[in-house]
């Protein structure tokens, strides 16, 4: 793991859901830019004294060059720092397992697909929250016409946690950095999560959007409310809303996704259940676990129907995809069916064409932007 040391929120997430299904060990880390701090921290999580290291080069290095070495680095540091040790890990020919947004400009992303590329070595994104088992669902009836012809998808995301200044806060801090976080505040941090889930269970990305961002609280450099349209090539047209201002708003990530022949709604504060409205008839409520699902969703079901699952089961979804195709990668083996599910560069790709592009579109007053304007 680089990243992740004492105080960081989503580095103790990653290891709880990489160890729930039991198929990942965490043996080494980098987990602070401070050397004493990071091999401090590694020893409180019972590593090695000699696989506790101070900074990602040197562990890039001897990882590289040891006969155990790791199978996959898990990168969980703020934005900036996703670029330089995901590429010096690809580099080595050891697998990536990176948190979202892939970067903090389109330029660095598309080295990071080049690099992959070039490889031939397994890139996970994680975007958790397409490991729910009714976001497959809701992709897998989208992919076999289940709605018909989709025409309007409507994502949100709100939280009121920025809704006051936190000086001091470690987390606020970066997030509000422009230098740390790239160019967007909500956009980057939760808007991206809305997006992707809307492409995810489309199947493709937007051609275009309108963006207006705010910066409601004083003093604020980054944007703390989005609000954006989205145009598809094959017609559908969209909302996204993401705020972390909104008061009252937990974790309120909602999808809805309507075609000419039904509808499906999903809010990740009540993941197991999913509403299908076919048109002309009543709706339809799927549970997870429960009958008439798709094997993707099945395949993602840990435990039966009235059993909660959540957010840590939903990440931990992508760390046992992600060992089913780093094990394919290291037998030359095909991966299963449902690892073609699991987020990669490519997504990280799109994620940050759909933040530059909204960040020029708001500095044009909304105007449409294409998402292939800002680079190749």
């Amino acid at each position: 793991m680089i990243g992740g040391g004492e105080g960081a929120f989503i580095g103790a997430v990653h290891r709880m859901a990489a160890r729930l299904d039991g198929r990942w060990s965490l043996v080494a880390g980098a987990f602070s830019g401070d050397a004493g701090r990071s091999r401090a921290f590694g020893r409180t999580l019972g590593l090695g004294e000699e696989r506790c290291y101070g900074d990602w080069r040197a562990m890039a290095q001897t990882e590289a060059a040891r006969s155990d070495r790791i199978d996959a680095v898990a990168i969980v540091t703020p934005n900036h720092l996703h670029h330089g040790p995901a590429r010096a890990f690809l580099d080595a020919g050891i697998a990536v397992i990176c948190d979202k947004p892939l970067t903090t400009c389109l330029a660095d992303a598309l080295d990071l697909a080049a690099a992959a590329a070039r490889t031939g070595t397994p890139f996970v994104l994680t975007h958790n929250y397409s490991g729910y088992p009714m976001v497959r669902q809701m992709r897998a009836m989208v992919a076999a016409g289940a709605l018909g012809a989709i025409r309007v998808v409507q994502a949100e995301y709100a939280q009121d946690w920025l809704a006051r200044p936190l000086p001091g806060n470690k987390q606020a801090d970066w997030r509000g950095d422009p230098d740390r976080a790239g160019p967007g505040g909500a956009l980057g941090d939760i808007a991206t999560h809305a997006y992707h889930l809307a492409t995810f269970v489309l199947g493709a990305p937007a051609d275009q959007v309108s963006a207006e961002t705010s910066r409601f609280v004083e003093g604020r450099r980054l944007d703390d409310d989005v609000q954006l349209r989205l145009r598809w090539r094959n017609g559908a047209r969209g909302q996204l809303w993401a705020s972390q201002v909104a008061v009252g708003a937990a974790n309120g990530l909602r999808l809805r996704v309507y075609g000419a022949n039904g509808g499906l709604e999903w809010a990740q504060e009540d993941p197991d259940m999913l509403r299908h409205t076919p048109l002309g008839e009543p709706p339809r409520i799927l549970r997870r676990g429960g009958p008439g699902l798709s094997a993707a969703a099945q395949a993602a079901t840990r435990i039966p129907a009235g059993h909660p699952e959540g957010y840590l089961e939903g990440f931990a979804q992508i760390y046992a995809d992600a060992a089913d195709l780093v094990s394919a990668h290291r037998t030359g083996q095909t991966p299963p069916p449902t690892v073609l599910d699991l987020p990669g560069v490519s997504a990280g790709v799109e994620g940050v064409r759909f933040i530059e592009a909204a960040v020029r579109s708001a500095a044009a007053d909304g105007s449409w932007t294409a998402l292939c304007e800002t680079g190749t």
